[in-house]
């Protein structure tokens, strides 16, 4: 007599992407290239809606003009959204790095704040990229999600949050804190390499089959 084929409980499946994410991406290089703080705060303002491919392609042309706040602060907004152009809402985002520049250098003696909250009352500064900007550039516990990070934890059953301020609050319970800013980066790595929006449904990739051997339809997403 068979028996019944179960899906993971909870815990397991947490342990399981824990494990496997580690054995899959040990190291996690952050996937936009910067040399420092404000390098990454503008990188990571242009990659809305952006591709990271795409941001590091730009962004070497940019930092030619000006790679500071100080410096950034005098370059006209139209030279700046000339640049830009190909990351696409340049008007937007011109307008925004040209203000914070202005911002820290008036307020903040020209450096990026490593505070959540002062970051995010920056031109163009949304939570998820303070709270990438504080992982990344100064190694604070943060857990930046994007749509595509709340795609993977809905099909992994670890939130029924319908958008990513639920997602981020659920995902911050289940994970250890000393795990947060690595494991952003692996289901970032492992949703554009394994579980992408079109090639699995919640049926196809390694995690979404282990974690739910049973599951018989596709997983879907709540929109973000």
């Amino acid at each position: 007599m068979e028996t019944a084929v179960k899906n993971l409980l909870k815990k397991e499946r947490v342990d399981y992407i824990l494990e496997r994410l580690e054995e899959l991406y040990p190291e996690t290089p952050v996937p936009l290239d910067h040399k420092d703080p404000y390098t990454l705060l503008v990188a990571v303002l242009l990659s809305a809606q952006c591709t990271d491919e795409r941001v590091n392609q730009v962004t070497p042309s940019l930092w030619e003009l000006a790679d500071n706040p100080a410096d950034m602060a005098k370059v006209p907004v139209e030279e700046i959204q000339r640049v830009i152009r190909p990351c696409g809402l340049s008007p937007q985002k011109a307008n925004a790095i040209s203000k914070l520049s202005q911002i820290l250098v008036n307020e903040y003696h020209g450096q990026v704040p490593e505070n959540l909250a002062a970051l995010e009352t920056l031109p163009g500064v949304g939570h998820k990229t303070a709270s990438v900007v504080v992982a990344q550039a100064f190694g604070q516990p943060a857990f930046p999600v994007d749509t595509h990070i709340h795609r993977l934890a809905q099909r992994w059953g670890l939130t029924s949050g319908k958008n990513v301020a639920q997602t981020e609050k659920d995902l911050k319970r289940l994970f250890p804190r000393e795990k947060w800013n690595k494991l952003h980066l692996q289901i970032i790595f492992y949703g554009r390499e394994y579980c992408t929006a079109r090639g699995c449904d919640g049926t196809v990739c390694d995690i979404c089959t282990t974690c739910y051997p049973a599951r018989k339809h596709p997983k879907k997403t709540k929109k973000a």
